[in-house]
Order: C-alpha cells, then sequence, then structure tokens
C-alpha cells in the first residue's frame, strides 16, 4: 500500500516521459515515510481525448489510494509533497492535481500467487 494511479493528457509526453511521471511520484511517497518502499505501486494512465475546463490545458492527476487509519495532517502532507514533485518536473500551462483517497480495511484483499 499505496496505489499511486497517475492520470494524465497524452500530450504531457512530448516534455514528460510516463517513466518520469512515475519515478517522481513514487519517490513522492517514498520521501513521505508514511510507507515502506515495497509496498508502494505506482502506475500510469494516458488520456489521448480528453477536456479541461473550456479548453485542453494539458493535466496530470494523481490518485493515492491508501488504507484508512492516517489522520488528515498525514493525507495532507502527502498531497502536499506529491503536488511539490511535480510543479519541479512538470512545464507549464498544465493542470496539476492530487487527491489522497481512503480504502476500507474491510473491503479491501490482497493476495500474490
Amino acid at each position: 500500500m499505496p496505489h499511486c494511479i497517475v492520470e494524465y493528457s497524452k500530450n504531457i509526453e512530448k516534455e514528460l516521459s510516463p517513466e518520469s511521471l512515475i519515478k517522481c511520484i513514487h519517490q513522492g511517497a517514498v520521501d513521505s515515510e508514511l510507507f515502506e518502499e515495497a509496498s508502494i505501486k505506482t502506475r500510469a494512465i494516458a488520456f489521448e481525448y480528453y477536456q479541461t475546463g473550456a479548453g485542453d490545458m494539458p493535466f496530470i492527476h494523481v490518485n493515492v489510494k491508501i488504507l484508512q487509519g492516517r489522520n488528515h495532517q498525514q493525507k495532507k502532507m502527502l498531497s502536499e509533497m506529491m503536488l511539490n514533485s511535480l510543479t519541479k518536473i512538470a512545464r507549464s500551462p498544465v493542470s496539476l492535481t492530487v487527491e489522497v483517497v481512503d480504502i476500507e480495511k474491510v473491503s479491501y484483499r490482497k493476495t500474490i500467487l
């Protein structure tokens, strides 16, 4: 845990590789010191077709799914750290957003085969 899902507009790839986005977010989760690195899962999804507001401004949105139990301050710190990391590698104009979401322990299951 956590699951870090990076959604981004495909046109971002002109300046940023998917690998660099994944590394940036993965490192942000490590740097937060809230998780063991071995438990962090990071992946990226590109969107070719999208609309942001009244136009087509490029975007990067990070959804961080964590098991419930962290307090509001920890979640705030995590989202701020990841957003700050993105601001260092992204070029404007781009919309950057980060969302931290709780996963209920009662409904989450995991197995490794």
